[in-house]
């Protein structure tokens, strides 16, 4: 039998390793892996992520931290665009209101933005971006984006982010109002890492 894979995260957020773990748990990947976050991941010299796109900022990220640990390292960026609004929020998601904005505040400035936009004005995506490295040298880097439209107001109480605004057709309800389980099996950041299993798979 194939040992495990083992990844660590370039990330000190144990939300995101959990959504990983249950990613992997959930994928019908043959392959075997191992999740857990990068030790002393707050002590290591930090990575600026300031490039244009979600998969420069994951590349960048996966081969900073990878120069520090000696095993594979992914990292990921994810984002939601707005074609109407000329791509934004897009990779300044989480900072769209300022640094220290929470999701409420970032949800109230998107809705301003889209004030008075109708129909297909009002189409979005999600992307993820994942990379995976070692040792300074890039492995995989995928990327993958669920499409929806934006409400004009947020419902359901699950998710994060921009998740209560985000209205996914074919299952009619906002990822807020979708079960975890249910959301992984549609989500950019389910589809992507998926893929990267697959990636991953082949190599080994």
């Amino acid at each position: 039998m194939r040992a495990p894979a083992k990844l660590s995260l370039a990330s000190s957020n144990a939300g995101k390793l959990a959504e990983y773990r249950e990613l992997a748990a959930s994928s019908a990947s043959s392959l075997v892996v191992e999740l857990a976050l990068l030790p002393d991941f707050e002590m290591l010299p930090a990575f600026v992520e300031n490039a244009p796109t979600f998969a420069e900022n994951a590349a960048g990220k996966a081969l900073h931290y990878s120069r520090r640990w000696d095993g594979l390292v992914f990292a990921d960026d994810s984002g939601l665009v707005v074609p109407a609004l000329g791509g934004a929020p897009g990779v300044h998601s989480a900072r769209y209101a300022g640094p220290q904005a929470t999701n409420s505040q970032r949800i109230e400035k998107l809705l301003r933005e889209m004030r008075g936009k109708t129909g297909p004005e009002r189409a979005a995506y999600f992307v993820c971006a994942i990379a995976l490295a070692e040792r300074g040298r890039a492995l995989a880097i995928v990327t993958d984006r669920v499409d929806g439209e934006i409400l004009e107001a947020p419902r359901g109480s699950g998710g994060f982010g921009y998740d209560p605004l985000f209205y996914f057709p074919a299952l009619e309800k906002t990822f807020a109002e979708i079960p975890a389980e249910e959301k992984n099996q549609h989500s950019h950041r389910g589809k992507a890492f998926r893929r990267l299993l697959a990636a991953l798979s082949s190599m080994l």
